[in-house]
């Protein structure tokens, strides 16, 4: 049978299968005369029905191209589908039952006719068609040649076979009964006498229960956790009665305020009195009140769930107060003016009695701390892009960095032992002047281009040595630092930060930052964690000893991060922003390995203003106190005290 009668014998359920009627009916008139012919011609047609394909060749395709999509949803349409070419199939105009009953007593055919509603369209049927759906509805298979009772060919056996499967006899045990079986028997039977074995009774429902009882103190709703019992009705009270005490009767003073009332603080029902039974009309509200009682029932949760309430405010971290973690810098303290261009970078003294800046303007400025008197000025001439001081107080050099040199400035303090030691350092002969503020001799040196790799130059003051170390960077480097302790070297990209070990010359381990560009980084006294910044705002910490991914990342800052810090003996870390804003936060690193760090933010330090779109440029914390110091692109410096 093709797809396409099948496709019809699908729509005949689900239709007007007149067919089907006919033949239940033994419609006579047209199967009686064509038994004899089908008869005869079921034998010549049998060899033709053999040999028709059900291959997809012969398949005719359906005219409605809409697969199993629902009629229903085409039920307000126009259409009721698409053909093969995309074009609607618009359903055609119904006629009323009088004009189809007229037009089907007229066609001698119509009863062979069934309406195809997933193609829209009647489609007649042949003879071998309803000869099948006969065989079906009879429950026989629509091939006459097909023998449903075939004879049974044993594959295994045939007449020639020498060896048979198994030569093996039967076994004795097929034959005799089990001891092992009767043995457990009796211990089931003895269980159940003894009392060990019990069977569920069967429950008796009783015959009568209480109207107004509690369901929930029965034993057997008690044995399924999630029972709640259906909620009661309140009893009927004095209230209710037909002859009330005076005291439950409402005056009309009272009858007037509930008018006023809303219809749900309105009581439901007034107490009225009456003098006998018979006296009393039928309850208004009883149909109402019947329906509310039904919809209590059934809007009753009939399931206890398991919910968790989890209060808010308890899935906060729980972090110490502020008072706790004092002292730390909050308020602005002193101000160093002098700069006439945005202060690029600022460099504390290793005791904390001066302080280096470095400006656009070309000079590099040195502060007295406490006092905010301007020491020292060199004109170089060109942006000062970086200051540092010798980490040993008993050399007062200062470092400046200008394009492509670095500049060694003797700063001229100390007593005469130490300025003679920095002048055998320097090579600085005997000055031709006695200006002390002239521009001081200092060393320099030009980038190497020879090698296509960077040079990293670990400067040893004390031997006068310089060490070269070339590691290859798969991106141009950002920022770079010192491990405070060990030989480590961390250099930053616009992705990652690289840990280098100088005396194996090798790389330690890649950081992935997962910013966009990073800005800054600074290493903890301790020398297991880092913080860097980046031009996102964000600021990320990271566990040495952890992973290579951030441990915390913190949004804090709108704009970039132009600079972060660490302090040498607090447990303080800050960051300062081109929002014109420094953060301090709380930084407490634990000898436990187990503990994680507790970063906690404390103070936002504002003071500094914007120019040219810039804003804090750096910030450098006190090695002694907590105290913070900030450049800015307003050209001034400030020091924020506790």
């Amino acid at each position: 049978m093709s797809h396409q009668e099948s496709q019809k014998l699908d729509n005949v359920n689900p239709l007007e299968t007149r067919v089907e009627d006919v033949i239940e009916r033994g419609d006579n008139d047209f199967l009686d005369d064509n038994h004899d012919q089908d008869e005869h011609s079921e034998s010549s047609q049998s060899h033709q029905a053999v040999d028709e394909s059900d291959s997809s060749e012969d398949e005719v395709a359906p005219r409605n191209t809409i697969g199993d999509v629902p009629l229903e949803w085409y039920k307000d349409e126009k259409h009721i589908g698409y053909d093969i070419a995309g074009r609607k199939i618009t359903k055609k105009e119904r006629r009323d039952k009088l004009d189809s009953f007229l037009a089907s007593a007229d066609d001698s055919k119509n009863w062979r006719k069934i309406y195809d509603e997933y193609n829209d369209e009647e489609v007649e049927l042949t003879k071998e068609e309803i000869k099948h759906i006969r065989r079906l509805l009879k429950g026989k298979a629509p091939h006459a040649e097909f023998d449903p009772y075939a004879p049974y060919v044993d594959w295994f056996k045939w007449d020639d076979a020498k060896h048979p499967l198994s030569n093996a006899p039967e076994p004795k045990r097929r034959f005799i009964p089990s001891k092992w079986e009767s043995k457990k028997v009796v211990e089931y039977v003895r269980a159940i006498r003894k009392g060990l074995i019990k069977f569920d009774q069967p429950k008796e429902e009783p015959r009568f229960y209480r109207l107004w009882g509690d369901d929930s103190s029965s034993a057997d709703r008690t044995k399924h956790l999630a029972y709640i019992p259906p909620p009661k009705p309140k009893l009927p009270g004095h209230e209710e009665s037909y002859n009330p005490s005076l005291e439950y009767i409402p005056t009309q003073e009272e009858i007037n305020s509930y008018q006023l009332m809303y219809e749900e603080d309105r009581p439901k029902f007034i107490p009225k009195k009456f003098t006998s039974f018979r006296s009393i009309p039928a309850y208004e509200n009883a149909i109402k009140d019947s329906f509310e009682r039904c919809l209590d029932l059934y809007l009753c949760p009939r399931v206890r769930k398991k919910r968790i309430n989890i209060d808010p405010e308890s899935l906060k971290p729980k972090l110490p107060s502020r008072k706790d973690l004092r002292p730390y810098p909050s308020t602005c303290y002193l101000e160093y003016r002098g700069h006439e261009g945005a202060v690029l970078s600022i460099s504390v003294e290793p005791s904390g009695q001066w302080i280096a800046s470095g400006s656009k303007d070309g000079t590099v400025r040195i502060w007295e701390v406490e006092t905010g008197r301007c020491l020292r000025v060199w004109e170089i001439g060109e942006a000062v892009q970086l200051v540092a001081w010798n980490p040993l107080p008993e050399l007062p050099v200062l470092a400046a960095s200008v394009g492509a040199d670095v500049l060694i400035l003797n700063t001229g303090f100390g007593n005469e032992e130490e300025q003679k030691r920095v002048k055998e350092l320097l090579h600085i002969g005997t000055p031709t002047s006695d200006d002390s503020d002239d521009m001081s001799s200092f060393l320099s040196w030009i980038q190497d281009e020879k090698y296509d790799c960077i040079r990293l130059r670990h400067y040893r003051l004390s031997k006068r040595l310089t060490q070269r170390f070339p590691f290859k960077l798969h991106g141009l480097p950002v920022s770079s630092v010192f491990h405070p302790t060990r030989s480590i070297f961390f250099v930053a990209t616009k992705k990652n930060v690289r840990v280098y070990d100088l005396l194996r010359q090798k790389l330690i381990k890649k950081l992935e930052t997962q910013l966009r560009e990073v800005s800054s980084i600074a290493v903890h006294p301790a020398g297991d964690n880092l913080i860097v910044g980046s031009k996102e705002g964000k600021l990320c910490w990271f566990d040495m000893d952890l992973s290579s991914k951030p441990y915390k990342t913190l949004k804090c800052h709108p704009k970039d991060i132009t600079k972060v810090a660490f302090h040498r003996s607090y447990p303080l870390f800050a960051s300062c922003s081109d929002d014109c804003t420094a953060y301090i936060f709380h930084g407490m690193v634990y000898a436990d390995l187990n503990q994680n760090p507790l970063i906690v933010p404390l103070e936002i330090l504002r003071g500094h203003t914007s120019y040219d779109g810039r804003g804090v440029m750096d910030c450098k914390f006190h090695p002694r106190q907590p105290w913070l110091f900030t450049a800015g692109a307003d050209s001034s410096i400030k020091l924020y005290c506790h």
